[in-house]
């Protein structure tokens, strides 16, 4: 299947799900340090859809490669296929509100070779803000039959983001106080990595959680130094949020097929782990 949108609104899916080929539907909600997204799940979803963990299904075990590495590849196709999902049928995916959970499945579909993918502007929030309808009723879907092809989008080690702080432009998705090094509530380490500018993921959407227009994006990009020219990527925490910003970035057109962003998978969790490298503190990149 081809490229599709990488936001869909309720209105939009609402059309989608009584089309003849509706979209897999993918539930990711989570929030760090809980409650756990399973338990919201239960209480009501969007018709037709599947949850996904992402601790468990959407990241492999927490280790040396960060809190939320990279799931194993093959790990990762059997989750895909347990939730339905099809080479040649769309996936949205939807989280609460803001669409940074959302962002890290949308990036791990497309990173695995699945173009047809989208998520719900503004989430279950504005789903049910409209009046649409949700159930606790839990679907069997038949399984799907997509095949997992890791590379498709590009991503760096701990080398590859200083380099990239350097010759490009490398965006910190984490909050102002975590990029300067005010607090440090999960990490080993406060700070971020030197070069790195700071690009908070909650600014991608308004006080709804609507994501912003690519007008809106474009600005607040070019305001950080991103162009249409040069290598840009992302990384956060543990490499979850950071999937915001490559979304943003696509979103206001700086992230094309020809010039893909780039993701820090390991991110902040990663990089504060290794005692050698350093760390930049304050407002500036460093």
């Amino acid at each position: 299947m081809g490229r599709v949108a990488a936001l869909i609104t309720p209105a939009e899916l609402a059309e989608a799900l009584a089309g003849e080929h509706p979209p897999v539907l993918l539930d990711v909600r989570w929030r760090l340090g809980g409650p756990p997204g399973r338990a919201e799940y239960e209480r009501g979803h969007l018709p037709g859809a599947v949850f996904v963990d992402l601790d468990t299904e959407l990241a492999a075990p927490p280790g040396p490669n960060g809190r939320h590495p990279l799931p194993d590849p093959d790990a990762l196709q059997s989750t895909l296929r347990r939730a339905g999902v099809r080479s040649d049928r769309p996936v949205v995916i939807y989280d609460t509100a803001d669409g940074s959970v959302a962002a890290r499945a949308w990036w791990l579909l497309r990173w695995v070779g699945h173009d047809a993918v989208s998520v719900l502007d503004g989430g279950y929030t504005a789903w049910v803000a409209e009046g649409r309808p949700v159930t606790t009723d839990e679907p069997r879907p038949e399984p799907g039959d997509l095949t997992v092809r890791p590379g498709t989008l590009p991503v760096v080690d701990a080398d590859g983001a200083a380099d990239l702080a350097r010759a490009g432009v490398l965006l910190d998705a984490r909050a102002p106080e975590r990029y300067r090094g005010d607090v440090e509530p999960v990490d080993p380490r406060a700070g971020h990595v030197p070069g790195a500018r700071n690009a908070p993921f909650s600014e991608h959407v308004d006080g709804t959680g609507r994501w912003r227009s690519p007008e809106e994006l474009r600005e607040r990009f070019a305001a950080l130094g991103v162009g249409r020219d040069g290598p840009v990527g992302a990384y956060c925490g543990s490499g979850v949020t950071a999937c915001s910003v490559l979304l943003a970035l696509e979103v206001a057109g700086l992230s094309t097929p020809e010039r893909p962003a780039v993701l820090y998978a390991g991110s902040w969790s990663h990089w504060s782990a290794d005692p050698t490298r350093p760390a930049a503190t304050g407002d500036q990149p460093g």
